[in-house]
């Protein structure tokens, strides 16, 4: 295996071998950068209050139907979906494609004091909601001993 690359002449670092080639081989490639990125990289908020669990996702253009929450394993939350890719009607004349269909995919795992079973997620304004409530904390009873003597 040789370590020298020659392939393209204006790449100054065309030269050096890839030591992350093996892995392209392994990983499949997607059918462009962006959907990489949109597929790992639902941005979501996940905030505790004294109540619950809250996650916020932004998922603008997505709808309800796209969208997918799940508790798997017991205590792992999955989101997930994929947005739509528009209608094209062959009369269109495309100046810029920017927005592409996409799909993403987000795990969490729930602490031990999470209600999975009482789980709620909205979909509002392209922000997803996903209430989970905490089971109480019940404080350890003390139980006082009598020193005798």
């Amino acid at each position: 295996m040789s370590l020298v690359r020659r392939s393209n002449v204006f790449d100054p670092f065309a030269d050096f071998w890839d030591p992350f080639d093996v892995f392209r081989s392994v990983v499949p490639a997607a059918s462009n950068d962006r959907d990489t990125v949109a597929f790992a990289g639902a941005r979501i908020d996940w905030k505790e209050t004294p109540e619950a669990h809250v996650f916020k996702a932004d998922l603008p253009g997505v709808k309800k139907e796209e969208v997918k929450v799940e508790v798997e394993d017991g205590n792992v939350l999955v989101i997930s979906g994929e947005r739509s890719r528009e209608k094209e009607d062959k009369n269109d004349k495309w100046h810029r494609v920017e927005r592409s269909s996409s799909k993403f995919l987000r795990r969490f795992r729930l602490p031990e004091n999470a209600k999975t079973e009482e789980v709620k997620a909205g979909l509002e304004n392209g922000v997803l909601t996903i209430t989970v409530p905490k089971a109480e904390v019940k404080k350890p009873e003390v139980k006082a001993i009598e020193i005798s003597g």
